[in-house]
């Protein structure tokens, strides 16, 4: 038995839905804008904002060395109405070695987003993030974080829930009704079709409200792989919302294709991109609006 496995053994999580892992958060019925998955498959509802259903949901990030920077740019994405949902990137900040002043500020950029669900992740840079962190430092700082709230959902790696830290993390956000983005990115490559969709089970069976994976392609054959490897899992595994994309100007269609074939959110960027690819938003949201099937 794989160590994944055995931690969703272990706390219970496998096979359990999104409404049972997540009781706080809501699970809205399937429409006929978004294709169902597998039979039981319910779109995710948090703070307002539908997530699997219609259209993908616009994220966009921050990105910032300082706290007070980070708050301007909440301040001015919040009041951007075509922008659904705030990522909080506090890999990116040059000081964030102090758990509890990291959450005071994710308490702080949460209540400056209005009405906008506030994402947290901090991105490794075994993962393409700006900062090297063990894995009891990471869990650290996501659980202090989740004790003091702002945080509507988390980013948690999926390499890092094997460790024990990072696996009680995802308990705790489990209870507190925090729904988990679990996430794998490969900036190198794009994986074989059934390894992605292995990727994305497996994270499911862990217990994530959403599955994540974004790899970086070298052709446009890497790009319908990873199409491909969407639409795979989403009509035959998925009973919740999945997020996947390819990364860089080759991968940039499948930022904009996400309804078609089953990924229900995607990332664009106000000012610098936090990721290789990412359009403005300005230029995205008008393309997601032109193509929803709803």
């Amino acid at each position: 038995m794989d160590i994944n496995r055995r931690v969703a053994l272990g706390s219970g999580l496998a096979g359990l839905s999104v409404a049972a892992l997540y009781p706080s958060v809501t699970a809205a019925r399937p429409s006929a804008a978004q294709p169902a998955g597998k039979p039981g498959y319910r779109p995710l509802r948090v703070k307002g904002l539908t997530i699997g259903e219609g259209r993908p949901k616009l994220i966009v990030s921050i990105a910032e060395p300082t706290v007070a920077r980070a708050l301007d740019h909440a301040r001015q994405l919040a009041a951007m109405p075509a922008i659904d949902m705030i990522e909080y990137r506090i890999d990116h900040l040059t000081d964030h070695g102090d758990p509890e002043a990291v959450a005071a500020s994710v308490a702080a950029i949460g209540a400056v987003c209005g009405g906008k669900p506030l994402l947290l992740t901090f991105r490794t840079r075994a993962e393409g993030g700006e900062a090297t962190i063990a894995p009891d430092a990471y869990a650290r700082l996501y659980a202090a974080a989740l004790r003091h709230g702002g945080a509507d959902l988390i980013d948690l790696q999926h390499a890092l829930c094997a460790a024990l830290p990072v696996a009680a993390v995802l308990r705790q956000a489990q209870a507190a009704g925090v729904p988990v983005i679990m996430s794998y990115h490969n900036f190198q490559m794009t994986p074989p079709r059934g390894e992605m969709v292995a990727k994305l089970r497996a994270m499911q069976a862990l217990g994530a409200a959403i599955p994540k994976i974004a790899v970086m392609p070298h052709d446009a054959g890497d790009t319908l792989r990873l199409l491909a490897a969407t639409w795979d899992m989403h009509e035959h595994y998925a009973d919740r919302p999945i997020l996947t994309m390819a990364m860089g100007a080759v991968g940039a269609v499948s930022r904009v294709a996400g309804e078609t074939f089953g990924s229900a959110l995607t990332f664009g960027a106000v000012g610098s991109a936090s990721a290789p690819g990412q359009l403005p938003s300005t230029v995205l949201r008008p393309m997601l609006d032109a193509l929803a099937q709803g």
